[in-house]
């Protein structure tokens, strides 16, 4: 876990209408229900030692440093698996719990390797850090005897180390990979003392079912699982908030430096679209911004036959305006405009259609995000009134069936993929509407319910077919319809939809999906209580783009809640 973070919460935070009152340390302390007693301690300032918790994962209690004493239970409980409750009173800090706690550390110390100058998170350890908290002076084991410290290292990985040597079996990176990512690609072998941390079946992180998320590494509490370039240009002196540009989730980061140069990529626990996750491309494909392809100066160059000159800002900047108004007074004002990348952010989208429209004097502004989802423009304004999604990432954990048509998100948006796949594995139901078979059909504890794997063109027919099961079927709801719809237009679109020939049974032949299961899916999707959309550009990228959107949106305002 990256200490610059700042406070680890130990535990989850709870969402609950209750609240319960306890005393921890003298403190009356008022937390909501579900809270775990090391959190509520660590939320009244009161910092209990943890090692195998982090805020990022559910409590898992093996460490055993985060004990406490309980007045009127017995024995010392872990303080992140135990609940608060109200009327409590616990101590955190007492003589007993001190010995405890170091004895607990000098066996992680007995087998640890005495490297703390030389290792490369020296100085952002918390084994380290947690050491020096409980007080630890002397290790009455030794350091002889059976024990890990020359385990080889695994350096298959390009952007990180393991080091077996280093690993304490806290499970935080087993937990990271499962609850986090999503790919179970981690697990603990073997048993007792034996011990570690396994890739797939014993394999090198190269070869396993590992995809570089870097999950286990933020997760670690030690040097085991580290980033190569920390290894090799040490811990960084600061760090800037920035936004990942490589696709449209939005991810925050703190990019950590050394001057000018970047050590490491830490995902933003306070991102709100990634909450502290992310992808191999986010964390680790940052090269280019040292690359010695890089232009880091201005250039100009009259014509295009003529050499490149490196100029000064001032120079470039009159340059180029010079440039576009002499355009613009040889062939007209709408003669210049601006296109915006979608790696750019929504505010630098933002200052270029203010510069087009303001200084060139036009609208001649446009961005490849119009070309993708042109579609979604017309089709939600059309019928939502705005064409904007309707929901946030995080909404999709109160999502009972999620219904995803022409889109892949575990390889083309991954880190929300890993939240849908978090909430399929608390038992949400799946369609997946793709003639692909892509990672959402089936994956690791991902089975998609029900896979329609319709021909390429049939995107408004099978659309139309689950509409006239829902309306043939009575599945709508016709009190939200009446309330938030015109009844116009739905009395058209229902007057339409259970027509013979948009039948999944007269639709068939045409979608390659067998009627059945058009059927049971639409079902399935009506009869929800909370079912939720998700598109992409296997509809919008096409010629029936919008009227796709117009039939999502229909399906959506026909089955709420």
């Amino acid at each position: 876990m990256n200490l610059l973070n700042g406070i680890d919460y130990g535990t989850p935070k709870r969402e609950s209408a209750h609240l319960v009152t306890l005393e921890i340390d003298g403190k009356t302390i008022c937390v909501p229900q579900g809270t775990s007693v090391l959190r509520a301690a660590a939320e009244a300032g009161i910092n209990v030692p943890k090692l195998c918790a982090t805020e990022s994962l559910e409590a898992f209690g093996s460490c055993r440093l985060c004990l406490v004493e309980i007045e009127g239970r017995r024995g010392y409980p872990a303080s992140c698996t135990t609940p608060a409750e109200a009327g409590m009173k616990i101590k955190t800090q007492t003589p007993k719990l001190a010995d405890i706690r170091r004895g607990v550390m000098e066996l992680y110390i007995s087998d640890h390797p005495l490297d703390c100058l030389t290792c490369p998170t020296n100085g952002n350890c918390e084994l380290q850090d947690m050491a020096g908290v409980v007080g630890l002076r002397d290790v009455r084991y030794g350091y002889d005897g059976e024990n890990h410290l020359k385990m080889e290292k695994d350096e298959s990985n390009p952007y990180f180390t393991y080091d077996p040597s280093k690993c304490i079996v806290c499970n935080r990176c087993v937990r990271a990979c499962e609850e986090t990512q999503g790919t179970f690609a981690l697990t603990i072998d073997s048993r007792g003392f034996a011990s570690r941390v396994s890739a797939s079946q014993n394999e090198d992180f190269i070869e396993s079912e590992c995809v570089s998320c870097g999950a286990c590494v933020d997760a670690c509490p030690t040097a085991t699982l580290t980033e190569k370039t920390v290894i090799m240009m040490g811990q960084a002196e600061h760090s800037k908030i920035t936004t990942c540009a490589y696709c449209g989730v939005g991810c925050s980061f703190k990019a950590e430096m050394k001057g000018n140069e970047v050590v490491r990529m830490v995902p933003n626990p306070d991102g709100g679209a990634n909450h502290g996750h992310a992808c191999v491309k986010g964390r680790f494909a940052w090269g280019y911004a040292s690359h010695k392809d890089r232009m880091l100066k201005p250039m100009i160059r009259p014509t295009i036959t003529d050499p490149w000159r490196e100029v000064s800002w001032e120079e470039a900047i009159n340059y180029a305006a010079s440039e576009i108004k002499r355009i613009q007074g040889k062939f007209g004002r709408a003669s210049v405009g601006g296109l915006v990348s979608s790696r750019c952010t929504n505010e630098e989208g933002y200052l270029v259609q203010k510069l087009v429209r303001a200084a060139f004097g036009n609208n001649n502004v446009d961005t490849c995000a119009r070309v993708c989802h042109s579609p979604t423009g017309y089709g939600l304004k059309v019928t939502l009134g705005e064409s904007a999604g309707t929901q946030t990432f995080d909404s999709v954990m109160k999502s009972d069936c999620l219904l995803i048509i022409g889109a892949n998100p575990a390889s083309g948006h991954p880190v929300f993929a890993s939240i849908m796949k978090r909430r399929l594995r608390q038992g949400a139901k799946l369609i997946v509407v793709d003639p692909r078979t892509t990672e959402m059909v089936k994956s690791p504890h991902v089975q998609a319910d029900h896979h329609l794997k319709l021909k390429p063109g049939s995107n408004v027919a099978i659309i139309n077919a689950m509409a006239h099961v829902i309306i043939t079927e009575n599945l709508h709801k016709p009190d939200f319809i009446k309330e938030r719809c015109e009844v116009d237009s739905f009395e058209e679109w229902a007057g339409f939809v259970p027509l013979p020939e948009n039948s999944p049974e007269a639709m068939a032949a045409f979608t390659g999906v067998p009627a059945a299961d058009v059927r049971a899916a639409a079902r399935m999707y009506a009869q929800a209580k909370n079912g939720a959309i998700y598109y992409g550009l296997g509809v919008t990228e096409h010629a029936q783009g919008s009227t796709m959107v117009i039939g999502i949106a229909n399906l959506a305002m026909a089955t709420p809640a």
